[in-house]
């Protein structure tokens, strides 16, 4: 359950550019992400969220249901990436595991164009785009059973928990 905390109403498709953030119970933490027109640019989950951050908007109302049980990929969001080409390959990869699903390491560097699964700098390449993810649940990294997060463990374990994982 999230505690609403101020706001103005709006999706990702009408949004105004800005910070948006909502208290998760289940969490115990906030969810908060930027975004900048119909793109989300970053999603986080701070003990805090920013003084400017607005609570209401579609998309955490999507993220309190997805929380609640309701079973969401999140891929018709738009995640506007701005990182090294290869990461992208492999955020995107990741985009790709269903819900209620998990992979490897290896797994995603094989479904990640451009990169060997067998090299170990390709691996090693994938492990730093997973623990450097701007927009983990969005880019569910949670489903990536041995590899890092770009959220914080408790949050990794709860998201795990959500999708029977």
């Amino acid at each position: 359950m999230f505690k609403s905390r101020r706001g103005e109403k709006g999706d990702m498709s009408t949004a105004e550019a800005g910070i948006y953030a909502r208290e998760s119970e289940y969490l115990d933490r906030y969810v908060q992400f930027g975004a900048a027109g119909e793109k989300v640019i970053q999603l986080s989950f701070p003990e805090t969220p920013e003084d400017e951050a607005r609570a209401e908007h579609a998309l955490l109302d999507r993220i309190e249901a997805y929380l609640e049980g309701t079973e969401d990929n999140f891929t018709d969001i738009d995640v506007g990436l701005t990182v090294p080409t290869d990461h992208r390959s492999v955020l995107e990869a990741v985009r790709k595991v269903p819900y209620g699903e998990q992979g490897s390491v290896e797994q995603v560097a094989r479904m990640a164009a451009g990169i060997n699964h067998e090299d170990e700098d390709s691996i090693r390449t994938v492990r730093e785009a997973l623990a450097n993810n701007p927009a983990p649940l969005l880019i569910p990294d949670h489903r990536v059973r041995d590899g890092p997060s770009g959220a914080p463990t408790p949050v990794v374990q709860k998201l795990r928990i959500v999708e029977g994982l």
